[in-house]
């Protein structure tokens, strides 16, 4: 009877840890804030929002099921690295929202197809599954894109409204 008492305790403190992660209210970006540029830390699944020159927020991403390296060809799983724009927004994503990111630039294409192969594209900053917004923060525990850079429907929202089309973006190791 003792070891299910303890079992139960133990259940239980899991799930109140669950939920207040899952909970956990966030700061969020003011409003009016417009994003420099972005940068992402794929070893410390970072993605640093800059405004005026400064950090102004950081969030956690998921990123592709194969983040080490660069991104060699379609359907590698890798997210890419370099330089890169946000160059078009898509509302109408399998997503949460989507910010397409540039890749493949020419430097990609000319790799590629020096090895025969086709880079890729679709690359995106984007939200979690429409209709699986609920997973919330607990996607951050695995890598489960085909290489884009996931976050949060909320912080979808506030990336939606602070990144402008044109905006720089460095994905790097």
């Amino acid at each position: 009877m003792r070891r299910f008492g303890f079992l139960l305790l133990i259940v239980f403190a899991v799930l109140a840890a669950g939920l207040a992660y899952r909970f956990w209210p966030h700061t969020p970006l003011p409003e009016n804030l417009r994003a420099d540029r972005l940068v992402v830390d794929k070893s410390e699944r970072r993605l640093i929002l800059y405004a005026d020159g400064r950090a102004a927020k950081t969030y956690v991403v998921s990123l592709g099921r194969v983040p080490a390296g660069r991104k060699q060809r379609q359907g590698d799983g890798k997210t890419p690295e370099g330089k890169y724009i946000i160059d078009y927004r898509k509302p109408d994503s399998a997503y949460h929202r989507a910010l397409h990111v540039s890749y493949p630039d020419r430097r990609d294409r000319r790799q590629a197809a020096a090895r025969g192969e086709n880079p890729g594209g679709a690359i995106m900053i984007h939200g979690l599954p429409n209709g699986l917004g609920w997973i919330g923060r607990f996607h951050r525990f695995i890598d489960w894109t085909e290489g884009c850079i996931a976050v949060t429907n909320e912080e979808m929202d506030e990336l939606w409204r602070a990144v402008r089309n044109g905006t720089p973006i460095e994905i790097k190791s």
